[in-house]
């Protein structure tokens, strides 16, 4: 492949950091590498200074945290995102953003392929290219690891032999993390028996070791998203790293599971969530009492295909805009207060209440002031059930 330009979606770790010499090397070409900060907590000036000495031609940096709440991670608590009802796609979320800020800065230094690190045997890949290729199909697109069969051990020595400042200590895990979630896999967990060790958690207190005395919040949504927390109006980045660490400290937040990768593999996956179950447990519950049982009913089954397109890599897809468009309509009456109990990893709607509810007290109570005339429920049922009354009748007749 002839390449003049690369833009790199660097992280500063082993894998992409070998990539830079390495695709200089291979295609005699300039490299520029680009970060963003999602919210993983890394130190962005070092990553900049260890981009520069291994000869990253120029070094772009976004902070992109906000962007990456109101344009991927709202959308997400409107369609209660969860992959296979579990995972709420945190990592997947993050991987079509980096992919169109690759785009742009390839556009505007002139590049002629973007590069990033994932491997043939998960879903980053998918993500990655396609959304590259949606945007711009012109662009070539560089994945190292897969097309040249990179290990850690060959990475290593490629980084000996070119000087590289690269640290040999690793994790036994493969770690990956933005606001909504931090995703660790490998090493112990890839035998699905074994328990998970307290050196997986860096979010969330192992539940027994969470304090004895449960905490209560309450949390405000305004047309389907988060505004407020305990009365208190919060930008949404700062509310969701208030969450994580509410939440989190409280033991709440663990979710592990097996997992169906889009290339065909089951793996054993183990997230820390907090922010992320809590804001969707709250936001379902909202739903339930501002929303019609046929809306919720219709919801759920295009909440299952939005967060399987989005977790297969398909955030381009037209079909996840006429989703969201449908699920943006449903959320104008989704506002209101939830209160909510964290208490040694056990998470609790405790109350809720929103100028939009469709519970009547008066229609409900079953005290002497209930507005409700039992006498109607008599011939409703007569005409619900008048079929199967009828089939089951008419049926047995035939088999006697």
């Amino acid at each position: 492949m002839s390449v003049g330009k690369v833009v790199l979606a660097y992280s500063g770790g082993l894998d992409t950091s070998v990539m830079i010499k390495w695709i200089q090397e291979k295609y005699s070409a300039e490299v520029y590498t680009l970060t963003l900060d999602l919210g993983q907590r890394d130190d962005f000036r070092e990553i900049e200074e260890r981009a520069r000495k291994i000869g990253s031609k120029e070094h772009f940096f976004v902070d992109a945290k906000s962007e990456f709440v109101e344009r991927f991670i709202f959308p997400a608590i409107k369609a209660n995102g969860f992959y296979e009802g579990k995972y709420p796609l945190s990592t997947a979320l993050g991987r079509p953003l980096i992919a169109e800020k690759l785009v742009d800065v390839a556009h505007k230094v002139g590049a002629d392929a973007v590069a990033h690190g994932s491997t043939g045997k998960g879903n980053d890949q998918v993500r990655f290219d396609i959304t590259v290729r949606a945007l711009d199909p012109e662009l070539k697109v560089l994945a190292p690891v897969r097309d040249w069969g990179l290990s850690r051990d060959v990475e290593l020595e490629y980084a000996k032999k070119w000087g590289l400042p690269i640290s040999e200590s690793r994790s036994k895990y493969s770690i990956d993390q933005n606001l909504w979630g931090r995703s660790v896999e490998s090493g112990p967990l890839e035998d699905p028996f074994s328990e998970p060790e307290d050196d997986v958690y860096e979010w969330v207190t192992p539940p027994e070791r969470a304090p004895d005395r449960p905490e209560y919040l309450t949390l405000t949504f305004k047309e389907g998203v988060p505004v407020a927390l305990d009365g208190e109006r919060r930008d949404p980045v700062s509310m969701i790293q208030a969450l994580n660490a509410i939440a989190g400290r409280n033991g709440v937040g663990l979710v592990d599971h097996i997992e169906d990768r889009l290339v065909g593999i089951k793996s054993r996956e183990v997230y820390e969530v907090p922010a992320a179950l809590t804001v969707l447990e709250a936001h379902r519950d909202l739903e339930k009492m501002t929303l019609t049982v046929h809306e919720l009913a219709v919801k759920a089954e295009l909440e299952d295909v939005w967060s399987r397109l989005v977790y297969n890599g398909l955030w381009l897809e037209p079909l996840r805009r006429h989703i969201d468009a449908f699920i943006d309509s449903t959320q104008r009456v989704v506002s209101g207060d939830v209160r909510l109990k964290f208490y040694k990893g056990h998470l609790q709607v405790v109350g809720r209440r929103s100028p939009n509810s469709l519970y009547r007290l008066e229609m409900s109570t079953y005290a002497r002031e209930s507005k409700f005339n039992q006498q109607l429920a008599v011939g409703f049922i007569e005409l619900w059930g008048m079929q199967t009354i009828t089939a089951n009748s008419v049926r047995s007749r035939a088999s006697g």
